[in-house]
């Protein structure tokens, strides 16, 4: 695979970290007429793997092999991510996480939140909220209805569903969409509320999904709102 890739391998060797083993591929590589020398580690544990690629132009002399080595060697894997640290990776802040667990991120677009007593995912949820940041939407608040009929339409993991409000509210000091509707847990069969929120700006818009079971929807969608309206755009 390599071969194919281009590069030519000079050096191939195991490597061992306190949370694995690797293997570190060292050789060259020509790429838009520039030819370089590559550093390949990969390295698997239980439940992931590092994959590190180092690139330098041959002709740099500042890195020598022993310097990127030792660079690699203090590779480290971390038992758990400080939450400040996943939030940090996207494009809106949130002031209030209402007691909500951070499930999920996806780095520079979503974040999903579950309401369980130590945070770990699972199918029996009280209450949990999807959180994204799109580009493109409406530009026209006319449009804005049928807009958020079509984005609800595609969320996932619901049936049976009837809604019960659509109409237009502020949030956050934008244009915003509001649906909620009665519906089945498409894997427990339970009923729960959803509450979709879409929050329209230039360029782009937010939309925010929460469910719950019915008899806890009260207290949850006050929590629910309040991660809402404490969303931010960076």
């Amino acid at each position: 695979m390599l071969k194919k890739n281009g590069i030519t391998v000079d050096n191939r060797e195991e490597m061992k970290f306190d949370f694995g083993k690797g293997t570190l591929v060292v050789g060259k590589q020509t790429a838009d007429k520039t030819r370089y020398r590559k550093w390949l580690l990969n390295v698997q544990t239980n439940d992931l793997t590092a994959l590190v690629n180092v690139q330098i132009p041959e002709q740099e002399t500042a890195y020598p092999d022993a310097a990127v080595r030792a660079s690699l060697a203090t590779l480290a894997v971390r038992a758990t991510i400080p939450d400040a640290e996943k939030l940090s990776l996207l494009p809106f802040t949130l002031s209030d996480l209402a007691g909500f667990h951070i499930e999920n991120i996806i780095p520079g677009r979503a974040l999903m939140l579950v309401d369980t007593p130590d945070g770990v995912p699972t199918d029996n949820f009280d209450a949990r909220m999807f959180v994204s940041a799109f580009d493109g939407g409406p530009t026209e608040n006319a449009d804005h209805a049928q807009f958020a009929r079509l984005t609800f339409g595609q969320i996932v993991g619901i049936k049976d569903v009837e809604i019960t409000m659509s109409e237009p509210l502020r949030i956050g000091g934008q244009s915003g969409f509001q649906t909620t509707a009665q519906a089945k847990d498409m894997k427990t069969g339970a009923d729960i509320m959803v509450a979709q929120w879409l929050r329209f700006g230039t360029g782009g818009f937010m939309q925010m999904i929460g469910m719950a079971k019915t008899d806890g929807w009260p207290a949850a969608l006050t929590r629910l709102r309040a991660v809402r309206d404490g969303i931010q755009l960076k």
